[in-house]
């Protein structure tokens, strides 16, 4: 008894040294509140303040030099300066309670910078060869590097070479995409076996690796002609989904690729869908401890829809659920239909206002939206069995469904107070 007394003044009296530290090192702090208004817990939150809401509050406050403080422990941040619908300070809360209300603390110093090491928990890369040459549209020789840019050569279609494992990749700790940037522009899985971030080693050893099960895991979605998941198309007359495949020219960069927070922007210049040609602008944004991708789209002169969807698969359930003023709208799959003939569960959250309807086609279970003034987000996810503490039941995976279209209709509440 004696012992556990002595620990605990012991973690007191460390924990007030540490709040000391921090106190002493950033002197001035800007108070943040985030309330939960749902009678239900939830996990992974992602919480985005403004550059110009910091200001607002501090004039002063200083972008190179700050800490996020909750329950007196520094918790993962960042500061994203490149992208520009999520510019400012991000960070994730693993946990919310019911109803709760919690104060955090932005602690910086006026002057001065600092970096700050976090364990990385999201990612997003694009690497390509350099030192090759394109000969009959296949890129020969040469050697992968990572970039932050690319304006996508003429010469590049499916099966290059060129890109590694054929476009973009982003992940959190509980799951892998990659969208192949070619004509086809679909998203793919990757199933991760590790809360540890593996892109890096996807695809150097062979383009047909990740096909077959790693130590980290593997693709364990079957795209072929479908929306894949959450691939952008329009749907044209009464029939069929077409993807972003002609187009004039296409640019892809990674904006941001952070601890708690990555995203990767894709340009489509001159996207043809039928007689009419159009600017399309994606972001993909993924943060900490979450299996969802948020999607964004902004495309000028709007077409008539913009749709999006999740491959069939005879192996799989599909469910549909309508949403309400406290529900976002889903399409969701789950069954044996993973490359590694497991369970999986597919979904896409979209917001019951841009639903125009839900259609299919041969290949594709397809949610038709309508932008408003020419843009439109949604989400989508994917929840391997083989994902350590995961989902891995139907029942679990529609306790999922429901929840998270409960959260994204009814977001927590963030206010900053001096």
């Amino acid at each position: 008894m004696l012992r556990i007394f002595l620990l605990t003044i012991l973690l007191c009296v460390t924990g007030n040294s540490y709040a000391q530290q921090l106190s002493k090192q950033f002197p001035k702090s800007i108070s943040v509140e985030v309330s939960n208004p749902l009678n239900s817990p939830r996990e992974s939150v992602f919480i985005h303040l403004t550059t110009e809401q910091l200001k607002a509050q501090k004039q002063d406050f200083n972008v190179n030099n700050f800490v996020v403080v909750y329950k007196g422990q520094e918790i993962p941040s960042q500061y994203n300066v490149n992208d520009k619908q999520f510019n400012g300070v991000v960070f994730v809360l693993d946990k919310l309670g019911a109803l709760e209300n919690v104060k955090i603390d932005i602690r910086y110093n006026p002057t001065g910078r600092t970096t700050r090491s976090y364990p990385k928990r999201t990612q997003a890369e694009l690497s390509h060869k350099v030192d090759g040459q394109f000969i009959n549209r296949e890129y020969v020789g040469g050697q992968f590097v990572n970039v932050n840019y690319l304006r996508v050569p003429p010469e590049h279609k499916d099966h290059s070479w060129f890109i590694r494992y054929e476009g973009p990749g982003w992940e959190s700790d509980k799951v892998g995409y990659r969208f192949y940037l070619d004509q086809r522009n679909a998203t793919d899985v990757f199933g991760k076996k590790t809360s540890k971030m593996i892109l890096s080693q996807v695809g150097l050893d062979g383009f047909d690796s990740y096909h077959e099960m790693q130590p980290w895991g593997m693709d364990v979605m079957k795209v072929g002609k479908s929306l894949g998941l959450g691939s952008i198309g329009s749907f044209v007359g009464d029939t069929a989904a077409i993807r972003v495949e002609k187009t004039d020219s296409v640019i892809c960069s990674i904006p941001e690729n952070g601890s708690v927070f990555s995203s990767i922007q894709t340009n489509y210049y001159g996207w043809k869908i039928g007689a009419k040609r159009h600017d399309l602008e994606s972001k993909i944004t993924i943060h900490a401890g979450t299996l969802l991708t948020h999607q964004t789209l902004d495309i000028t002169a709007a077409p008539e829809n913009i749709c999006t969807g999740i491959v069939k698969d005879k192996d799989a359930e599909y469910i549909y659920r309508e949403g309400d003023a406290q529900h976002w709208a889903y399409l969701a799959t789950y069954g044996k239909q993973s490359l590694n003939k497991d369970e999986l569960g597919l979904v896409l959250f979209v917001n019951p206002d841009n639903i125009v309807k839900i259609a299919s086609d041969k290949y594709s279970h397809i949610a038709v939206l309508k932008p408003n003034n020419g843009k439109i987000e949604y989400y989508f996810g994917a929840a391997w069995v083989g994902q350590p503490d995961g989902i891995k039941t139907k029942d679990q995976f529609t306790q999922y469904l429901s929840k998270t279209a409960e959260e994204l209709a009814v977001p927590v509440k963030v206010s900053l107070g001096k």
